[in-house]
């Protein structure tokens, strides 16, 4: 049973900085793609930044030049690094792997993590 658990959120200041972390657990998805999307109350969920196993990304423009994702070496962990953060990315972060290298495609994501922006 594959599972994805976020860690790093919780309540900074405007400016401030913050890292998520999304482990892997129960299968080695290493050479999947895998990706950050964050939902506001009132909005559907937005992909943040995805990651491929070849780590290749791709970026929301409102990440663009202040958040980095990023994997570490096994492929099975990956990490949003947020800078400068401002109240509009208060948001539920939730992280996503799917697969891309069998078929049936599958979809996993972990339970969501709250970063809350705010003075």
């Amino acid at each position: 049973q594959v599972q994805l658990e976020e860690s790093g959120g919780g309540l900074v200041q405007p400016g401030e900085a913050l890292r998520l972390s999304c482990e892997v657990r129960g299968r080695d998805l290493s050479s999947e793609p895998m990706g950050w999307y964050r939902q506001t109350s009132g909005e559907g969920r937005k992909l943040v930044a995805a990651i491929t196993g070849a780590g290749r990304t791709n970026y929301a423009d409102f990440a663009k030049g202040r958040f980095t994702i990023s994997r570490d070496s096994t492929g099975n962990a990956m990490y949003l690094q947020m800078n400068n953060l401002t109240p509009d990315d208060t948001a539920v972060y939730t992280c996503r792997a799917w697969t891309i290298s069998r078929a049936p495609q599958e979809s996993f994501w972990g339970q969501g993590i709250q970063v809350t922006v705010s003075s």
